[in-house]
């Protein structure tokens, strides 16, 4: 049975993953920090399955700002594969915790490589990347050879880790390979970021609890994917002969706007009768429109995202609507 480590495993992204790794047969073990104890609803259904937990699905207490538990965890599960799900992944939080982003987004990667380099260099290791490296472009779409320009502390760690695993592969023959994820939602998302605010609220307009929805930069346009199938692409990545860097996205952009307007459309909602801004909650620095270019991935793996901008919004606001009516 082939063992697959998971960090960052109670998150969106890392639930995902370990679901859809038992599902191909595989023994999957977790990390898990301290602060993540009480929030284990994303896994909460496979602890509570008898038939997994603690027979092919294991949590471990770690954290990736403690480089003796990784090294612990590593060496004791020593998996096939490692999939680095873990970091401080919201853009907004990395304008307030610079240290902390840089430590844990960029810093662990760093951490991790190297450990596996002592460990087992045969460990296969995935780290995810983000669209937010593009930053500021003139290019109408991003690819694997488009120059990077971030502009917030999240993005110049991501960059960082970027070049360690391009660093290990290159110098140790690591087998590291990096996803540049354009953005991926799902029910799964925290309410912090505005796909998962905008459903959750609308749901609770539409239950009664709630009377307005406060947004920002409505006119930002975002590649918006499914995170499921994005961890699909992470997972194939592992499987092919050689490691690379690979761009996944859906190729299409939508508005903030857009998204607030077909969650209000489902509900049968008016939106101008709800929605209102704030200036509070604009970035401190913006980015282009980014659209992602999947033709590597595609010819690579046959990558190509099925699910669509309209089935996303009503994935996510069907589940938001399912909790708020409870």
């Amino acid at each position: 049975m082939v063992k697959a480590l998971i960090f960052g495993v109670t998150g969106q992204d890392g639930s995902y993953m370990a679901e859809l790794l038992l599902e191909k047969g595989y023994e999957v073990h977790g990390l898990y920090r301290k602060s993540a104890t009480g929030n284990t609803k994303n896994i909460q259904h496979l602890i509570d399955d008898d038939t997994v937990f603690n027979r092919r699905f294991f949590l471990h207490r770690g954290d990736l700002a403690d480089a003796t538990s990784i090294y612990r965890i590593i060496s004791e599960v020593h998996p096939r594969e490692l999939y680095n799900l873990a970091d401080q992944d919201h853009v907004r939080w990395s304008y307030d915790m610079v240290d902390y982003s840089s430590n844990i987004t960029g810093g662990a990667v760093a951490r991790s490589l190297e450990i596996i380099k002592q460990v087992d260099k045969d460990i296969r290791f995935f780290q995810p990347c983000t669209s937010n490296m593009f930053g500021l472009t003139e290019s109408e779409s991003q690819n694997e050879d488009t120059q990077f320009n971030p502009q917030s502390p999240y993005a110049i760690a991501k960059v960082f880790a970027y070049y360690m695993n391009r660093y290990y592969r290159n110098s140790f023959g690591l087998f590291a390979s990096t996803a540049i994820f354009f953005n991926h939602e799902s029910p799964r998302r925290t309410p912090e970021y505005v796909t998962r605010k905008i459903t959750q609220s609308v749901a609770r307009i539409v239950a009664g609890k709630q009377d307005k929805l406060m947004l920002g930069d409505m006119s930002a346009r975002i590649d918006w994917g499914y995170s499921r199938e994005y961890m699909e692409a992470a997972w194939r990545m592992l499987q092919q002969d050689e490691p690379d860097d690979f761009v996944i996205a859906t190729g299409e952009t939508h508005s903030v706007e857009e998204f607030a307007e077909e969650t209000f459309r489902l509900a049968g909602l008016d939106p101008a009768k709800f929605v209102n801004t704030s200036a509070s909650l604009l970035r401190p620095s913006r980015t282009s429109a980014l659209k992602g270019d999947t033709t590597k991935a595609h010819k690579a793996f046959g990558f190509s995202a099925k699910t669509r901008f309209k089935d996303l919004v009503k994935l996510m606001y069907d589940a938001d609507l399912k909790r708020e009516s409870t």
